[in-house]
């Protein structure tokens, strides 16, 4: 079962927001979640409520499939950071000029799958070439 959660326009930095995402990749869906609840950064907490809607999205997905999930297996199978659109703010300096701030956004998507799905996409992919 592979579920997938995203968040867009989310005003975290994307180098910023991409640290913590390094953080859960590959990880348990549970670990990732009890890493991102005490990790300091900023950016962690839209990331833990990401992991969250993904292993909603899972189950969801298994009852109208009408399988088996049990939520202990799931794991991070994908996590990545995309550049949003940036807000341009001017900030007044002196003798009448204006810096410019750059205020960035980020799309952030979060995979959640089970190791035999993983496995079955291997596999089909090896059987294909």
């Amino acid at each position: 079962m592979e579920a997938v959660a995203r968040v867009r326009h989310i005003r975290v930095t994307p180098m910023k927001a991409r640290r913590v995402v390094n953080l859960i990749r590959g990880k348990q869906a549970s670990e990732a979640m009890a890493i991102l609840k005490f990790a300091p950064q900023a950016a962690s907490e839209p990331i833990f409520k990401l992991v969250q809607a993904a292993v909603a999205n899972a189950k969801v997905k298994a009852d109208a499939s009408n399988t088996f999930l049990n939520e202990d297996d799931l794991f991070v199978s994908a996590a990545f950071v995309d550049e949003g659109t940036t807000l341009k703010r001017f900030q007044p300096r002196a003798q009448g000029r204006a810096f410019q701030i750059l205020k960035r956004t980020s799309h952030i998507t979060v995979v959640v799958a089970t190791p035999d799905e993983v496995a079955n996409k291997a596999a089909a992919k090896k059987g294909g070439n």
